[in-house]
């Protein structure tokens, strides 16, 4: 006879397949992106300098610009209220992905007073 087999789903430690409570995480903790503990290089949390980088790109949008506002270190709720204001403020549209605001269009140079009026460090990136 054959030996008794291991059930796999204890060797694998049984964990969630799928669930949609969870929302975004973090690439290295694993945690839900406003519970992460990591240091740096993660949603949600700011970049080592503590400036706010606002640049521009057209990657993988076909040729169409976006304007980027990353290191703000905001939760999830605050980020997206900022963006809202934000993009109020430039008359566009955009949006909060991977702990950044994209603006539509180029609006680098009003971004860039308006943040700084609200009391961040701001300067543009890039070209």
């Amino acid at each position: 006879m054959n030996a008794p087999r291991k059930d796999s789903r204890i060797a694998d430690g049984g964990g969630i397949v799928y669930s949609t409570g969870v929302g975004e995480r973090c690439p290295n903790c694993l945690r839900a992106a406003a519970e992460c503990v990591c240091k740096k290089g993660t949603p949600g949390k700011t970049s080592s300098d503590g400036v706010v980088r606002v640049s521009r790109e057209t990657q993988g949008r076909k040729g169409k610009g976006v304007t980027v506002v990353s290191g703000l270190g905001l939760p999830a709720d605050d980020l997206a209220a900022l963006a809202t204001e934000l993009k109020k403020k430039c008359g566009s549209g955009g949006g909060v992905e991977n702990g950044r605001i994209e603006i539509q269009g180029d609006h680098r140079d009003r971004l860039v007073e308006e943040l700084t009026r609200r009391g961040w460090k701001a300067k543009r990136a890039g070209g």
